[in-house]
């Protein structure tokens, strides 16, 4: 059974860093990971992937703020984020697509707080 545990969101200051983690277990991870984050009253949305070669793929409004990163031989991906903005206060949710079969999972999400 596939499990995706998140840590690392808080409160911090604007322009401030956090770093969080997706620890998975019970498969191989041989496809995508990635973040994605939903604020209140807005739609879940995808902020950074990585697949197993390590080629990324960023929201534009992250791009050059946060960095993705992937430790394969302990199936966890990182998610770096520097000079955080008030909008990026949202839960943000571990994501783990299997190829085949083709299935998502997710992990409880992990709260994240940016205060001017």
């Amino acid at each position: 059974q596939v499990q995706l545990v998140e840590s690392g969101g808080g409160l911090v200051q604007a322009g401030g860093s956090l770093r969080l983690s997706c620890a998975g277990s019970g498969s191989v991870f041989s496809g995508t990971m990635g973040w994605y984050r939903q604020a209140p009253g807005k739609q879940r949305e995808l902020v950074a992937s990585i697949n197993r070669s390590g080629t990324t793929n960023y929201a534009d409004s992250v791009k050059g703020r946060f960095t993705i990163s992937r430790d394969n031989a302990q199936n966890t991906v990182f998610l770096q984020m520097n000079s955080l903005k008030p909008e990026d206060t949202a839960v943000y949710y571990c994501n783990y697509q299997k190829i085949f079969p083709r299935v998502d999972y997710w992990g409880q999400g992990t709260q994240v707080t940016v205060f001017s």
